[in-house]
């Protein structure tokens, strides 16, 4: 299902990585870093998360020199059960919430959501924001950390940081051009620790019914980003568009999280993941290359693996999602 705007443009964001994103190749971005203190000075990881969020609304809203009054919704997700690290970072805004989840796509969905309140008239500005924390994830999804349970090298490691984004009806120089709703795909892989294998093929679906629906070939983008498929995510994907659709995107395409870290130097086995991997390299880096005129249009398939732990006990599989919104400047 894709749509077109017409009327829905990025105004600003507030990107925040922590300390092992502030260390990675694109960390000179962020508009904020935290250097060696996952606990970002609070007592617990899921705290840490919750300042993280808050701070990355708080000074979007302060950078554009806002009121939360000027503000008519704001669209937030995570991967916090119930969603509690958005509850709580956005709970003394007074500003009307959506709270959203879509694992690691969540960015996609909570853009598309805002930029089609804005296209109908509904709303004039929108802040849609995602968070995540590697501790505070790996001890939901996997195994304590305490544990420390060795992972196999196809993991990937959860991205630590918050972005927000101000999407207005405002005319900038960068807008939502279009967007595409993904189909939950699954075929029946249970590894936890390949994530990336689990998702590629839902990626691969919604980039081919992307280009396809608006009849437009691979090279329209100068470059399409998946959210964290990883580095064997990454190729399962290109294998899978060419064997199925005989579809190449080698030459613009790459992934989120695989340009978040240094792979050979940092200890994140296959690359990056959470909701703020791809919103981080989208919204802190790409977004510059773009207001710099190096880049005009950009395909951002953020992914998410929306697997439950206590299902996949119960010898469930992984069905994934993949959203594509198209970013174009003006």
């Amino acid at each position: 299902m894709t749509y077109t705007y017409n009327n829905v443009y990025i105004k600003d964001k507030y990107t925040i990585g922590g300390m092992y994103e502030k260390d990675g190749p694109i960390g000179k971005y962020f508009d904020k870093t935290y250097k060696d203190d996952l606990y970002i000075n609070q007592n617990s990881w899921e705290k840490a998360e919750i300042h993280l969020l808050k701070e990355a609304v708080e000074k979007l809203i302060k950078k554009q020199k806002l009121k939360n009054s000027d503000i008519d919704l704001i669209i937030s997700g995570d991967l916090s059960n119930q969603l509690a690290t958005s509850n709580y970072a956005i709970r003394d805004t007074n500003i009307p919430f959506l709270g959203v989840y879509n694992a690691c796509s969540t960015i996609a969905e909570a853009i598309i959501i805002g930029s089609s309140f804005i296209e109908s008239k509904k709303i004039e500005n929108c802040i849609v924001a995602t968070a995540s924390h590697n501790m505070a994830a790996e001890k939901q999804f996997r195994n304590p950390t305490e544990y420390g349970t060795p992972k196999h090298k196809t993991a990937t490691f959860t991205a630590t940081g918050a972005v927000s984004v101000l999407l207005s009806k405002n005319k900038t120089n960068l807008k939502v051009g279009s967007v595409t709703i993904g189909k939950i795909c699954d075929l029946g892989i249970n590894d936890v620790n390949h994530m990336g294998a689990a998702m590629a093929p839902a990626a691969a679906e919604t980039i081919y019914e992307h280009l396809t629906s608006l009849g437009r070939d691979s090279t329209y983008y100068d470059l399409i980003v998946t959210g964290d498929l990883g580095i064997y995510g990454k190729n399962i994907l290109l294998e899978y568009l060419k064997t199925k659709y005989n579809l190449d995107i080698s030459n613009n395409y790459d992934d989120c999280g695989t340009m978040l870290y240094d792979l050979d130097n940092q200890p994140v086995l296959a690359g990056g993941s959470g909701p703020v991997c791809s919103a981080l390299v989208s919204f802190g880096y790409l977004l510059k290359l773009m207001n710099d005129k190096k880049m005009k249009r950009i395909l951002i398939v953020p992914t998410g693996a929306l697997f439950s732990p206590t299902l996949l006990f119960q010898k469930e599989t992984i069905p994934s999602i993949a959203h594509a919104i198209s970013v174009e400047v003006v």
